[in-house]
């Protein structure tokens, strides 16, 4: 088969599945000795294939070109990633055969960089220990797999060095072949105890036990965790929704979950709890999210959780309806919780509805932060109407709240933007009698502007109203600007800079 029919084909297989792999080396096998003679195709063939299907354009390892030979030294293997990620993705696994010679690996590594290898661990005195890769993948899940008597001694006679992400992917693997892990996880904490606390693979731990249904030994592990300050993420509960589709199963899941983050405590419930409502969140299963929050403790941060994920999903109805339902239960929502709709809704150039939840802040005698008004003043700039940002920016300083710089920054890029100068000028002048704390950002921020646009004499005389103000210029911004007065030929105007800005505390 030719080369090129052969890529007609790969471009084809739309699932990276384990056919796939299986038709490439068919394919390469099948391919005459006068092609696979050739370096530079043999070179092409293998490169392209890998960056067609892992998207990215590296450089081809060791492993490529023994791929190549009819030596079977590497076989990507896939299995679903279900576990412990909410993206259903396949993990690829570059296996050694154990025909592979590991003395003659190291004498090619001669020749390749061990930074630009990641294959090999450089120990020191010219020796190389090998990863986890090195030694096949598939013989190490096997030996775990097989739980014999004597698997600490097998992983310890191997003398691998497991990387982390060598780890995460055992885990995953096994994790969704209902494999137990805790005996790989104690041998871990013994050979390599700096990855033993690493937040990913002790989430993972919880995430097996739960997978087995496991969990007096989830309760044993949490409470190491807790002690070790280790916090639970989504990940740790990936498990629940890989069990069934049925509401029942879910519930009971949740409930025994909950039971044993309720009876270790500390960090590892709020966390743990905080967790679950992320995950269901994440999943846009917000009925789970609020039987999580029914069950433990109603906190406007558990809710917040929901209405943000909700207002991602642009659902506002359902959004509108959850904050109801917070002040009917006594848990009124924070200033933080209407940010994530005003957000929302001003991304989606719905102003109108954004000033209704303004209002309904205001029923409850909820004030707005300056978050609040950062993102009305920067829908305000993005539509050009001035007016109204100047008018909210106002309203602020009545309230008593101080502006962000990017509440400043918006308005003086915008007026910028509308090569309205004189305007950018006069509100970074009248900004620094009211809210000096960021005059520094605002007149830099101008100078910047004019720099970039190469009017750098407009930005050095920005930059001198500044210091004679006792205003000390942002770094990167001077020194665009002393650099583009030398490359422009005005030394004399360069030195006089550095000397002033020199001159400022």
């Amino acid at each position: 088969m030719e080369i090129p029919n052969l890529f007609k084909k790969l471009r084809y297989l739309s699932e990276p599945h384990i056919s796939y792999f299986r038709f490439f080396h068919s394919q390469v096998s099948s391919l005459s000795p006068e092609t696979l003679a050739s370096t530079k195709a043999s070179h092409s063939l293998y490169h392209n294939f890998n960056s067609f299907h892992t998207g990215s354009s590296s450089n081809i390892t060791l492993n490529s070109f023994t791929s190549l030979t009819g030596n079977s030294s590497v076989f990507p293997v896939t299995y679903p990633n279900f576990i412990g990620d909410d993206r259903n993705v396949h993990m690829r696994f570059r296996l050694f055969s154990a025909s592979t010679n590991v003395s003659s690996a190291s004498s090619l590594l001669e020749k390749v960089s061990s930074a630009q290898n990641p294959q090999f661990a450089n120990l020191g005195n010219n020796e190389f220990r090998p990863y986890a890769n090195q030694i096949p993948v598939s013989e190490i899940i096997d030996m775990i797999k097989r739980d014999g008597s004597d698997l600490e001694s097998k992983l310890n006679s191997m003398d691998i060095c497991l990387s982390r992400s060598s780890i995460i992917q055992i885990f995953r693997v096994l994790s969704f072949e209902r494999v137990p892990l805790l005996r790989f996880f104690d041998w871990i904490k013994g050979s390599q105890p700096h990855l033993s606390n690493n937040s990913e693979i002790c989430n993972l731990v919880i995430a097996n036990c739960g997978r087995l249904g496991n969990y007096d030994a989830m309760h044993g592990i949490l409470t190491d965790f807790k002690l070790k300050q280790i916090p639970m993420t989504p990940k740790a509960f990936g498990f629940i929704p890989c069990l069934s589709s049925n509401k029942d199963l879910i519930t009971d899941s949740v409930k025994k979950v909950i039971k044993v983050l309720n009876e270790v405590g500390g960090s590892c419930q709020a966390s743990g709890v905080h967790s679950l409502i992320e995950m269901f969140s994440n999943f846009g299963s917000f009925d789970a999210a609020e039987y999580v929050i029914e069950i433990t403790r109603k906190e406007v941060s558990r809710y917040n959780v929901l209405i943000r994920e909700m207002c991602k999903r642009y659902d506002f109805e359902r959004a509108r309806s959850l904050l109801s339902k917070m002040k009917q239960q006594g848990c009124d929502p924070n200033a933080s919780t209407y940010n994530y709709v005003l957000s929302s809704l001003c991304k989606n150039e719905k102003i109108g509805e954004a000033y209704e939840v303004l209002e309904d802040m205001r029923n409850i005698e909820v004030s707005p932060d300056a978050l609040s008004f950062d993102i009305l003043v920067n829908h305000f700039c993005r539509n050009g109407r001035f007016d109204l940002a100047l008018q909210f920016i106002d309203n602020m300083v009545s309230d008593g709240v101080e502006p962000r710089i990017s509440t400043h920054a918006a308005i003086i890029k915008a007026f910028f933007k509308s090569m309205k100068y004189e305007e950018a000028y006069k509100y970074v002048v009248d900004a620094d009698t009211k809210h000096n704390s960021s005059s520094n950002a605002n007149y830099s921020l101008l100078a910047s502007l004019h720099q970039r646009k190469g009017n750098v004499n407009k930005a050095l005389k920005i930059l001198y109203e500044m210091i004679e103000k006792g205003l000390k210029p942002y770094f990167p911004v001077y020194m665009r600007v002393w650099k583009h007065l030398q490359k422009t030929g005005k030394e004399s105007l360069a030195l006089d800079l550095k000397s002033r800005f020199s001159s400022v505390n």
